[in-house]
């Protein structure tokens, strides 16, 4: 879950991407759609695969609500307790953590990271659950201690802070996963809070070659170059040869589409949010 973005065309997936091949609903067409005609068959395609790709997420975050759900229980009983969580309180999270990477699809990593200072026997924790690549599931244990550790400071990498910064879930990546697996990953993450406290965030992870594999069938079907970007504008996934994935969408503000939740324009591009799922479908208008 390291955010450490590999460099742009350093990754084999990025050499893999694969220009749009497919026929075009308006070159099957025999070009007869232009215009506003077009336009409005664009739109029409680009909010329907903006919804696909919801979808595609959405059970994803759903295993991140169950662990947040789960998490903040457990954490409001210890409160009530009138004690301080410790790292064997969390236990109890385990057997639900191992069932998703068992059941849920696209679920390579998940678990729940404290804030710092939150539990009273270790200043930071992972309670992180990963599947092996001989498919057996593992816990990820990891020296967290300050004075040599180069992991201890988690608190700065996207998929702890955007969701403690904006109280909203996040995607953060793609990014190289230094720190579980060493695979090219989205981590999908949203914060636990207890009694108005940020507590930390329930998260997931997910193997980049395995959403492309789900998502890049969808960006082929338009008839226009389309890649999608988190709120940071990180390319998450390109069937645009210009936007490789990784790379950064730079000029606009695709934290405040996500925001409005609807789509806009900006020099060229047409942004469309993927419903309440925080990516943005970037389809150029030339």
């Amino acid at each position: 879950m390291s955010d450490l973005p590999q460099q742009p065309g350093a990754a084999p997936c990025l050499a893999a991407q694969a220009v749009p091949t497919g026929t075009s609903p308006t070159a099957r067409d025999g070009g007869r759609h232009t215009g506003a005609a077009t336009a409005a068959l664009d739109a029409v395609t680009e909010a329907g695969v903006a919804a696909q790709v919801r979808r595609t997420l959405e059970a994803v975050f759903d295993t991140v609500a169950r662990v947040r759900a789960d998490t903040t229980a457990l954490l409001t009983r210890v409160a009530a307790e009138g004690r301080a969580p410790q790292t064997a309180d969390l236990a109890v999270l385990r057997p639900g953590l191992r069932q998703d990477l068992v059941h849920r699809e696209l679920v390579s990593g998940v678990g729940f990271v404290a804030a710092p200072g939150l539990l009273g026997d270790v200043p930071a924790w992972l309670e992180w659950w990963q599947s092996g690549s001989d498919g057996g599931v593992r816990p990820l244990l990891l020296d967290l201690d300050p004075r040599q550790s180069a992991y201890s400071d988690y608190t700065h990498w996207d998929w702890f802070a955007l969701p403690r910064d904006t109280g909203h879930r996040a995607v953060a990546g793609p990014y190289v996963d230094y720190l579980c697996s060493d695979e090219y990953s989205l981590t999908l993450s949203a914060p636990v809070h207890v009694a108005g406290r940020f507590a930390g965030v329930a998260a997931a992870d997910v193997y980049l070659r395995h959403f492309e594999a789900a998502v890049m069938p969808l960006l082929k079907e338009l008839p226009r170059a389309t890649h999608l970007v988190n709120a940071r504008g990180r390319v998450a996934a390109s069937a645009d040869p210009a936007h490789l994935v990784g790379s950064l969408t730079k000029g606009p503000d695709f934290g405040a589409v996500l925001t409005g939740a609807r789509a806009h324009r900006h020099e060229g591009l047409r942004l469309v949010p993927c419903d309440d799922i925080p990516l943005v479908l970037v389809v150029a208008e030339d």
